[in-house]
C-alpha cells in the first residue's frame, strides 16, 4: 500500500524526523490560505499523487507570493500529472502540499528496504539527493552507503553517525541526522514498511537537516495491525479493477497484454506469465484466487477480467491441492455461464480430483478448451488470442 507525501511526512513527524511546515489543500483557496498562515515570502506548492517524478512532469512549483501560489495552485490542481512512473496517461492531482521554502545548502538521499537474501533491512544513503537511486547506482555506486541492520541490536548511534559523515552532513548537524536516521529505522519497523525513502533529505543554511520529500510503502499482509496505516488509503489513486479485486479476497494486478490469467497461487501465477510470454503471448493480468476459491470468487474474477477492452482469451490454471479440481471447475463452468463469455476460455486442471474436474467442464456444453498441462495449455491460449484478433 502506499500513501501521500504528506502522510508519511506525518508518521516521520511522529518519530521525529523533522520536516518543513505544510499542509494538505484540496483548493485554491484553501491552498492561498495555508501559505498566508505559514507565513513566510518562500512557499512551495506540491501535486500528491502515488508517483514520483513530479518536479520533472510540472507537479512542484516554488511560489514567491501568495498571487504566484494561487496560480501555481489552479494549474496544478486538477492536471493530468504525467511522469515516469505514471505511464503516458497519468494520474490526476486531487490534493496539494502547500509547504514553507527552505534555503538548501545539500541534498542527500537515505531510504529503507527490506533486504531479502540478508533477512535485514538495508539503510541506504547517498550524497546523491534528488536524483533516483537507481540512476545513483547505475552511474555512480560507489556514492552508495549501505548498512544492514541488525534486528536485534537495530541502527545504533555510532553507525548512523558514520553514514551521515560518509553522505558529506557537517558535522554541526551530525547530531540531528543520527536522530533522523533512527528515527526512520523505527517508523520502518513499527509501521511495517516495505520502503521508507527520503529524496532528498536536505541540509540548509542554518545547519538544519530536514526531510523535504517522504515515501512509503507497506506491507498490505500487516495492515490488520494498523489501522491508522489503513485510514490514509487514497482509493482515487488506486486502479478501479484492484479496488473491487480487494472486495473479494483477490489478489489482482492489470497489465498491458491480451491474455487474462486465473491461478491458484502466486508462484504458480508468475510461472502462467512467464510461459505464456514464451510462447508469443502476453498477460493482461495477475489473478491468484488463493487456495479457498470458491463459486463467487472465480465469477468476480471472469468479471474483472472482461473489464479489460483488450483481453482476447482467458488461461485459467489450477493446481488442486486445498482446492479441489472438482469446485473449481464448478466455479469455471457458473462463472462462464453468468458473464456470457465472449472470448476463448483455456483450462488447465491438474491435481485433487482432476478427473471428475475434467469431466465437469467436457460435460458443461461450454467451449471450453482444454489444456493438458501448462504448455499444452499456454500455447493454446496464445494461439486462441491470436484468433481473436
Amino acid at each position: 500500500m502506499k500513501i501521500h507525501e504528506y502522510q508519511g511526512k506525518e508518521i516521520l513527524r511522529q518519530f521525529g524526523v523533522p520536516t518543513p511546515r505544510g499542509k494538505a489543500c484540496f483548493s485554491v483557496d484553501e491552498a492561498v490560505a495555508t501559505a498566508r498562515d505559514l507565513g513566510g515570502q518562500v512557499w512551495v506548492v506540491k501535486a500528491q499523487i502515488h508517483a514520483g517524478g513530479r518536479g520533472k512532469g510540472g507537479g512542484v512549483k516554488v511560489a514567491k507570493s501568495l498571487d504566484e501560489v494561487r496560480n501555481h495552485a489552479q494549474q496544478i490542481l486538477g492536471m493530468q500529472l504525467v511522469t515516469h512512473q505514471t505511464g503516458p496517461q497519468g494520474q490526476t492531482v486531487r490534493r496539494l502540499l502547500i509547504e514553507e521554502g527552505a534555503q538548501i545548502v545539500k541534498e542527500l538521499y537515505v531510504g529503507m528496504v527490506v533486504d531479502r537474501a540478508a533477512q535485514r533491512v538495508a539503510l541506504l544513503a547517498s550524497s546523491e539527493g534528488g536524483m533516483e537511486i537507481e540512476e545513483v547506482a547505475r552511474r555512480t555506486p560507489e556514492k552508495i552507503h549501505t548498512v544492514r541492520i541488525d534486528p536485534a541490536a537495530g541502527l545504533d548511534a555510532a553507525e548512523a553517525a558514520r553514514v551521515a559523515r560518509a553522505i558529506g552532513i557537517p558535522e554541526a548537524a551530525n547530531a540531528q541526522a543520527v536522530g533522523i536516521l533512527q528515527g526512520l529505522y523505527r517508523a520502518f519497523v513499527e509501521k511495517d514498511a516495505m520502503l521508507a525513502e527520503i529524496n532528498p533529505l536536505i541540509v540548509t543554511a542554518d545547519n538544519r537537516v530536514l526531510a523535504l520529500d517522504a515515501k512509503f510503502n507497506f506491507d498490505s499482509n500487516a495492515l490488520y495491525r494498523h489501522p491508522e496505516i489503513v485510514a490514509y488509503r487514497d482509493l482515487d489513486e488506486e486502479d478501479p479493477a484492484e479496488i473491487e479485486a480487494s472486495k473479494f479476497d483477490l489478489a489482482y494486478i492489470q497489465l498491458d497484454g491480451d491474455i487474462g490469467c486465473l491461478v491458484n497461487g502466486a508462484g504458480l501465477a508468475m510461472a502462467t506469465m512467464d510461459i505464456i510470454k514464451l510462447y508469443g503471448g502476453s498477460p493482461a493480468n495477475f489473478l491468484d484466487v488463493g487456495g479457498g476459491a470458491t463459486t463467487e470468487k472465480v465469477t468476480e474474477a471472469f468479471k474483472l477480467m472482461l473489464k479489460n477492452p483488450h483481453l482476447k482469451a482467458i488461461l485459467v490454471n489450477i493446481f488442486g491441492g486445498i482446492m479441489k479440481c472438482d469446485v473449481i471447475a464448478q466455479g469455471v463452468v457458473a462463472a462462464a455461464r453468468e458473464v456470457s463469455l465472449n472470448v476463448p476460455l483455456v483450462v488447465r486442471l491438474e491435481g485433487t480430483n482432476v478427473e471428475l474436474g475434467k469431466k465437469i467442464l467436457a460435460d458443461s456444453g461450454l467451449p471450453i478448451i482444454s489444456g493438458n498441462d501448462m504448455a499444452d495449455a499456454a500455447q493454446k491460449v496464445v494461439l486462441a488470442a491470436k484468433g481473436a484478433q
